[in-house]
């Protein structure tokens, strides 16, 4: 299967606060963002966000340059009704993170919750490190969460790497610079708590 029919499956068959990485509010994404970029006009990506209020709470603390992108026009859709006329503040991208067409150095910060971890391949991983070499403007941010070391093993039927915070920020090279890691127990809605780990990296600016 395809994964956009995949992803289309889980967002029609699922209410969003029945999938297992649902957040009602992504607080450490959110936090490391505000850290990393008090600059409201900075442009951000949210890759792999499906349905997630991230958007939401970037929004209500004042960002004005917002993209989303998911392989998921389901997930996408769910995210800007419930947004409603603040949608049409966000570029919205309906597309594969391997292949979208994001231009070049467009921003300044990269966040991705549990989308790399289900890159299997290591020409998949090496495809997603070259466009944020090319989205991400030097000197840019970049936030990755993926399941840890204790984390599952699948994840809505598909296989998936762990990472420790060295293995993750090895697979982005010397090129980006470790500024902070750290470790999120997610508690899923069926009440079983998944290990994530994230790495926020700074992208050299020459």
């Amino acid at each position: 299967m395809k994964p956009e029919s995949h992803w289309k499956n889980i967002y029609t068959k699922k209410d969003t606060k029945e999938v297992s990485w649902f957040q009602e509010h992504a607080e450490t994404s959110l936090r490391i963002i505000q850290d990393c970029e008090q600059n409201k006009d900075a442009h951000i990506i949210d890759v792999g966000a499906g349905a997630s209020t991230l958007v939401d709470d970037l929004l209500n603390v004042g960002y004005q340059h917002i993209d989303v992108l998911d392989i998921s026009n389901d997930a996408l859709q769910i995210a800007q009704q419930r947004l409603g006329d603040r949608a049409n503040a966000v570029q919205w991208h309906c597309d594969n993170i391997l292949t979208a067409d994001l231009g070049h150095h467009q921003f300044d910060v990269w966040h991705d919750r549990a989308v790399f971890h289900f890159l299997t391949q290591e020409e998949e991983r090496k495809a997603y490190v070259e466009q944020i070499y090319k989205a991400l403007k030097p000197g840019g941010k970049v936030i990755i969460s993926t399941f840890g070391p204790d984390g599952p093993l699948k994840c809505s039927g598909l296989s998936i790497v762990r990472y420790d915070h060295e293995s993750l920020h090895n697979e982005f090279g010397a090129a980006f610079t470790l500024l902070e890691h750290g470790q999120e127990d997610h508690l899923t809605p069926d009440g079983s708590v998944q290990q994530f780990i994230y790495c926020y990296c700074r992208l050299h600016s020459s």
